[in-house]
């Protein structure tokens, strides 16, 4: 299986599968109800490796990550649109559609046991807008 990754704003990103070696999608509600809350929330968990160019290919868009982790609130491209496919055999299994996702954490880590970075993005889908969510699956074959 695989994961596609697409992020829509100022500026595009997109990591093929060749980047992405895990990803968590999680629902919430408060650990201190005691029925089922309006008060929902989504976070989605997308690990990676930090890909270098070799062979005069372009460089793997994760440095445009770190770069949207770090706008201020204030300014609306702190939110985008993010795109998620999972990927077997050439078909998509899940598809997930966060449309005012904003980032809640953002790591990389660069070792020399590896040989290659790793990331790690916590994003969120804007709590006002948790209808616009879409978590699609069972797509048939073409």
């Amino acid at each position: 299986m695989g994961v596609r990754l697409s992020i829509e704003g100022s500026e595009s990103v997109k990591l093929r599968e060749t980047s992405i070696t895990g990803i968590k999608f999680g629902a919430d509600i408060p650990h201190d109800s005691n029925a089922r809350s309006t008060d929902l929330g989504s976070t989605v968990l997308i690990e990676g490796k930090i890909l270098a160019a070799v062979n005069g290919e372009a460089a793997d868009d994760t440095s445009k990550l770190a770069k949207w982790s770090l706008i201020a609130a204030e300014k609306a491209d702190c939110y985008r649109k993010v795109q998620i496919d999972v990927v077997s055999a050439s078909q998509i299994v899940r598809q997930i559609t966060i449309p005012n996702a904003f980032v809640v954490g953002y790591e990389e880590d660069f070792t020399d046991e590896t040989g290659a970075g790793t990331f790690r993005l916590l994003i969120k889908q804007k709590k006002d807008k948790m209808s616009s969510l879409k978590f699609e699956g069972g797509f048939s074959g073409e």
